[in-house]
């Protein structure tokens, strides 16, 4: 894979965010997963009226639209967060991440000490573990919802919203088809997308049965090449965005941020061809694989997307019954502990995306002809919704929000939203030149100078800008890939941990000497265990075993003591890598390695994407502890680059030593992805194979018992550290920064989280 692909891969291979529309799963699969737009009052909340806004415009400044403004089909997080103030859900989350399943009925629950009410949400959620291991969700819904243009919103309307996501054509957001939906498979069996088809098949198929000759030359001799050459396109975009090209730079050159090396003046279709050639042929692959977060098969006419049956198929899910006008049930085969994320359903108007005409439940019609998605498709524009605000425009990167009048929670006190497309070293000037009232600015020492001078000092909350920041949803790692890194032939040998732990010990005891040199203390701390502060499961200072990263040493005694000096804990460190090496089966001779074991090297190679000039808050870490190993014969590289496609790469091919990344995090830390045998991107960054961390996922998967997980996912952490396979390094801050001056800061939603947004309870926000 390459460059933006690595990153998309990478860095998103775990993403399953919390926004109402949030990214999930892999890289191109965000999904709506709760209402943005909850009712949250602290109990000691004054009740008097406000005083009447002097303003009626709030102006967001934000980064760049593609323009598809669809709950279905929306293709970057900018969209997303103007979706969230126009659509609405069954049920969302609190302030730490937790689903809120009585959404309707409304729920008070304690956050650093304060309570707080949640009705973020329409429905009243019971789930029911049935004796046969199937999982049942029972919805009630409100009974008193508009859409924004007046029409009522009933259980049909998130009936349908699920079977659009569950088409066998779907290619949305949408993580939904990944659950273990009861009869699911049996519905989806049997369609193919016509243009997939037809590509399997090949230029010289001779099977017309599905499709005719003249469909099939027309797609490979006109339709194919066209999408393909808009594909490739969506891969020069995603560089472009993502700050890894220039809108001015040729095709070859985005192309070679996308590992294809291509000549001077190569097109669109050239690099089309390349994709193709790469994989020998095999489009679906080919796709599936170089995918920037666009469908080939969304790219092709209207006729070649969609379904054809091809064998059999059930007219329905069974696992979806409609219990009443307000009412269903979703019954899962077993218990998947990612669902209560994944099903807090955003409810779509039927009568809008789809065709009130073409819904008739009892007859397994669910307001589309299964298959053919293209009414909906057609709608990506405009949205509509019952949320608290409604769609006006979209015109010069410039989107205008009006209040809904039949917001269920209350007009909101602001007339007008307007999001405003911007570059992100312009957002804190425009702020303070009055021209946007709320950004959210990339978060740094440079950002927080700057805005402390337009404070006139006060710091980064004053008189003209006052900043939130969060705890990022994720966080900063060194990653060894214990295949690469071992002793002999076994990565998971005591052998080899001690290699690893070695290396570990090292680069851990400079960790909080780099990320204040480059963060501050104020904008990211140092973090001992491979999971997000931001989670419930993260481990905490107060409990039991809890211990500073690589801080034993290999007899399993403390490597230091209080009140050490960053010196004395240096040479501590270095002197209990130096027992690792020895225990490891290196020759050790007056106080260095000498010899390696067999299987084993006297030195490896770290790599870090530093601009090749140390940009990157591990890399005094990696540097330093370089210099440490250095003096007892052991050597640690530190490849600083420019490129991140060259690491990406190197990881994906199984091929890295030691790297420098950073996940993104989940509100619930499903381990799988990377840490079981089986976890996709386990085997593109760690190599653990371990049967009892296997085991131990799994049972933390199939229980919703919090307390009992986190006891699991400990277990789970201190094996990972066992391997030592990943250092963590760093979480760090984001912040938004409202106008002192002009929002009414009093009245935004109390307690603002990583997953409690300052747009939840945005119908109360006024402007002064």
């Amino acid at each position: 894979m390459s460059t933006a692909k690595k990153l998309l891969a990478l860095l998103l291979a775990l993403v399953l965010c919390i926004g109402v529309l949030a990214a999930c799963g892999k890289k191109t699969d965000p999904q709506p997963s709760q209402n943005p737009d909850p009712t949250d009052v602290p109990t000691d909340t004054p009740t008097d009226e406000p005083t009447t806004p002097t303003r009626d415009t709030l102006t967001i400044g934000t980064s760049y639209f593609d323009g598809k403004f669809s709950n279905f089909f929306y293709t970057n997080d900018y969209e997303n967060q103007v979706l969230s103030l126009i659509v609405g859900a069954m049920y969302g989350t609190d302030r730490v991440g937790a689903p809120v399943f009585k959404a309707l009925s409304g729920e008070t629950r304690a956050y650093n000490g304060v309570e707080y009410k949640y009705e973020n949400g329409v429905a009243d959620v019971d789930v029911v573990e049935n004796a046969d291991g199937t999982v049942t969700y029972k919805y009630k819904m409100r009974e008193d919802l508009q859409f924004s243009d007046g029409e009522p919103v009933t259980i049909d309307d998130a009936i349908f919203s699920m079977y659009v996501q569950l088409d066998p054509t779907f290619d949305g957001v949408s993580s939904l088809p990944s659950l273990p939906i009861v009869g699911l498979a049996e519905y989806q069996s049997g369609v193919e997308i016509k243009g997939a088809a037809i590509a399997a098949a090949g230029a010289d198929n001779t099977d017309f049965t599905f499709w005719t000759e003249e469909e099939q030359n027309t797609f490979w001799n006109e339709a194919l090449p066209a999408a393909g050459e808009q594909f490739a396109q969506s891969i020069i975009d995603y560089c472009v965005s993502n700050g890894l090209n220039t809108a001015e730079d040729s095709v070859a050159a985005c192309a070679a941020n996308w590992n294809f090396q291509l000549e001077d003046g190569a097109t669109l279709a050239d690099f089309w061809n390349a994709i193709v050639a790469a994989y020998d042929g095999d489009i679906a692959t080919a796709v599936e694989t170089e995918t920037a977060g666009t469908s080939l098969w969304s790219l092709l006419p209207a006729e070649y997307q969609v379904g054809i049956q091809t064998g059999n198929s059930a007219p329905n899910v069974a696992g979806i019954v409609r219990t009443g006008d307000y009412s269903m049930e979703v019954t899962l085969s077993k218990l998947d502990v990612q669902a209560q994320y994944q099903l807090g359903i955003v409810i779509n108007p039927l009568h809008y995306y789809g065709d009130k005409a073409q819904y008739d439940y009892d007859n397994n019609q669910f307001g589309f002809p299964k298959g053919d998605l293209s009414m909906v498709r057609s709608k990506t524009s405009v949205p509509v919704g019952f949320g608290p605000y409604t769609f006006v425009s979209w015109e010069n990167n410039t989107v205008t929000l009006k209040a809904n009048p039949n917001y269920y929670l209350g007009k909101p006190k602001i007339e007008n939203i307007v999001w405003r497309s911007m570059d992100d070293q312009d957002m804190i000037p425009a702020l303070e030149a009055g021209t946007v009232d709320i950004v959210s600015p990339s978060y740094d020492k440079k950002a927080v100078a700057q805005i402390t001078e337009i404070n006139g000092g006060e710091g980064v909350t004053g008189s003209v800008i006052t900043t939130d920041t969060v705890a990022n949803l994720g966080y900063g790692y060194t990653g060894i890939a214990a295949k690469n890194v071992k002793v002999g032939d076994d990565a998971g040998s005591e052998a080899s941990k001690n290699l690893r732990k070695a290396i570990c010990t090292e680069i851990a005891v400079y960790r909080s000497l780099a990320v204040d040199s480059y963060y501050g203390s104020e904008l990211a701390n140092v973090i001992n265990y491979p999971i997000s502060d931001t989670s419930w499961a993260a481990p905490q200072v107060t409990d039991e075993g809890y211990q500073e990263a690589f801080s034993v040493d290999v007899n399993g005694d403390p490597i230091y003591t209080d009140g050490m000096s960053a010196e004395e804990r240096y040479a501590a460190a270095q002197k209990a890598a130096l027992g690792f090496l020895e225990a490891a089966g290196y020759t050790v001779a007056d106080g260095k390695v000498t010899a390696a074991p067999e299987g084993a090297k006297m030195e490896y190679t770290v790599t870090v994407v530093g601009a090749g000039n140390g940009d990157h808050p591990g890399f005094l870490a990696l540097n330093e502890a370089s210099k440490a190993l250095k003096e007892i014969g052991f050597n640690l590289i530190v490849n600083d680059i420019k490129e991140f496609s060259q690491l990406s790469n190197a990881v994906n091919a199984g091929e890295a030593e030691l790297f420098t990344m950073a996940w993104q995090a989940t509100p619930d830390p499903d381990m799988y992805q990377i840490y079981h045998s089986n976890g996709g991107s386990n085997e593109k960054s760690y190599w653990v194979k371990d049967p009892e961390l296997d085991e131990l996922i799994m049972a933390a998967r199939s229980s919703t018992d919090q307390t009992y997980r986190k006891t699991i996912y400990k277990e789970c952490l201190d094996i990972v550290a066992d391997w030592a396979v990943e250092i963590p390094l760093y979480q760090r801050q984001n912040a938004v920064c409202f106008s002192t001056e002009r929002v009414n800061i009093d009245t935004l939603t109390p307690a603002i989280t990583t997953y409690w947004n300052w747009y939840n309870d945005i119908e109360k926000l006024e402007m002064r």
